[in-house]
């Protein structure tokens, strides 16, 4: 089911920015050869004026053959080559360029407003002003895998209701409470009362802190989380700050992430990929389906902003080697900016191969 929900999500994203460069194309008189749902081998094709939509076998993503975009003969020169990608004013190439992006980030923005419509889990202290949150609870936010709680059979996303140690029993939690609890336990067993989903009847777990890094632990992270429902047009504008806020931290983490990678202080520990992902909508899917679409919306943001990365064979490469030709005042080389678009696809193919075999590393 997570796999179904991971490349559903998938596909929408990837259309949603495929569409962001059709769409601008068109508008720009730019012929556009195909709009392709799902990757080839090719199942069946519909056309539809100068534009085949095809349907094919892959369902994850899909593709726009624009005319010119890998500038060669026929394109540059040929007789329709006044509608050629490659032929139009720079600033009509850089808009379709961006165009796929720009559709990522208004995607997140009517996801995160439609979450904050139907009531978007917020952590407490996060949410918008003026705004109190409803239905607080003590969340599990994640679980440390063959720790005490997992092996409880504690998972995120379970509410935590109440705990006991021997004879001290409490109602009231929070991370405070329940942290003083497993310090003062170690050694000792921790009842916790939770509930799971729309489960009204409550789960208990029974764990024994050991010692982590000094001090005692069960292995979960905590937070007391509520529902922020807001009027349509509240929605909308918190929706916007989110993913403005949302696109600047993932830009700022991206940034550091690369700076750690040239340093040789980076590691792969803190990149997940398709296979990581899949268990990643897993607990969101626990979470409920508005986490699900904040999710969502996550994943559009990352798509944009790696997207704009100026590497050969992304958006941002091509709007790179836009920004050189029009400080040079001429075309690139067709051959030179083919071949680097090429060796920058192999290259981005070689390091999902790696860090998806890092993700399967990682299960065992």
């Amino acid at each position: 089911m997570n796999i179904i929900i991971f490349v559903v999500i998938l596909l929408v994203l990837v259309l949603v920015h495929e569409f962001g460069h059709f769409f601008s194309a068109k508008k720009f008189g730019i012929r556009v050869d195909e709009f392709g749902f799902g990757f080839p081998p090719k199942l069946f094709g519909i056309k539809k004026g100068e534009t085949e939509y095809t349907f094919n076998l892959l369902p994850v993503g899909g593709f726009v053959k624009i005319f010119g975009e890998n500038p060669d003969e026929e394109n540059t020169n040929g007789p329709d080559s006044e509608r050629s990608f490659v032929n139009k004013p720079k600033w009509q190439q850089a808009t379709v360029l961006f165009a796929g992006v720009l559709m990522n980030f208004l995607l997140a923005w009517v996801l995160f407003s439609i979450g904050f419509m139907s009531g978007l889990p917020t952590s407490a202290g996060s949410e918008p002003t003026g705004y109190k949150l409803q239905n607080v609870n003590l969340v599990i936010t994640s679980v440390l895998a063959k720790s005490p709680a997992e092996q409880a059979g504690l998972k995120i996303g379970d509410k935590i209701i109440n705990a006991r140690i021997g004879n001290n029993f409490t109602t009231y939690v929070s991370p405070e409470t329940i942290k003083s609890l497993v310090v003062g336990g170690e050694g000792k067993e921790i009842e916790i009362g939770y509930k799971r989903g729309q489960e009204s009847d409550i789960n208990i777990a029974k764990v024994v802190p050991v010692e982590t890094s000094g001090h005692p632990a069960i292995g979960i992270s905590m937070d007391m989380i509520g529902t922020a429902k807001l009027p349509f047009f509240k929605a909308i504008w918190e929706g916007l700050r989110l993913d403005w806020f949302m696109t600047k931290n993932t830009a700022i983490g991206l940034y550091t992430l690369v700076l750690q990678a040239i340093s040789g202080k980076g590691s792969f520990d803190t990149v997940t990929g398709p296979v990581g992902m899949v268990g990643i909508v897993g607990d969101a899917y626990n979470f409920g389906f508005v986490y699900l679409l904040s999710f969502a919306a996550l994943i559009s943001i990352n798509l944009a902003i790696i997207n704009l990365l100026p590497f050969p064979a992304l958006d941002g490469g091509r709007l790179f080697f836009l920004l050189i030709e029009k400080i040079k005042g001429s075309r690139i080389n067709p051959n030179i900016a083919n071949t680097a678009n090429m060796i920058g696809f192999g290259i981005l193919i070689l390091l999902m191969v790696f860090i998806t075999y890092h993700d399967v590393a990682k299960l065992f």
